[in-house]
């Protein structure tokens, strides 16, 4: 969840205009490179290609902000929940039990389900039936 709550933040921090700068490149010392003749080397001093044109931000400054404060409330429940109890042995044997009834039922019917409910969408969508 933490990595979510991460790549939102880089997202909207990156719409801002607040983009983090990427690390600098270490520079190589000539000791450290293998021996080869000149014709053979390729120098990489210049940026492959110049940075994209982001254009104007989508979101409204405000509304990032509300959105940004919204999300740290939550990664700060999140990291307050307390630790989920002890697992019930009762419970967990229970679990192991039902794993495989569940699956092959999944297997069985989830198909059919996602299939209808897409072919009802897109009818809702086109307004034509399928």
């Amino acid at each position: 969840m933490e990595d979510i709550l991460a790549s939102i933040k880089k997202v909207i921090a990156e719409e801002k205009g607040l983009r983090v700068p990427a690390p600098p490149v270490q520079q190589l010392d000539e000791a450290m490179l293998p021996q080869a003749d000149e014709d053979e080397v390729l120098e990489l001093n210049e940026p492959l290609a110049p940075p994209p044109d982001l254009g104007p931000p989508l979101m409204d400054e405000a509304v990032a902000d509300t959105s940004r404060h919204a999300l740290e409330s939550l990664s700060a429940v999140a990291a307050a929940a307390p630790a989920p109890p002890p697992v019930n042995p009762l419970e967990e044997l229970i679990r192991e039990l039902l794993r495989p009834i569940l699956k092959q039922w999944l297997d069985d019917h989830l198909p059919g389900i996602v299939d209808e409910h897409v072919k009802r969408e897109i009818t809702r969508i086109t307004g034509r039936p399928l």
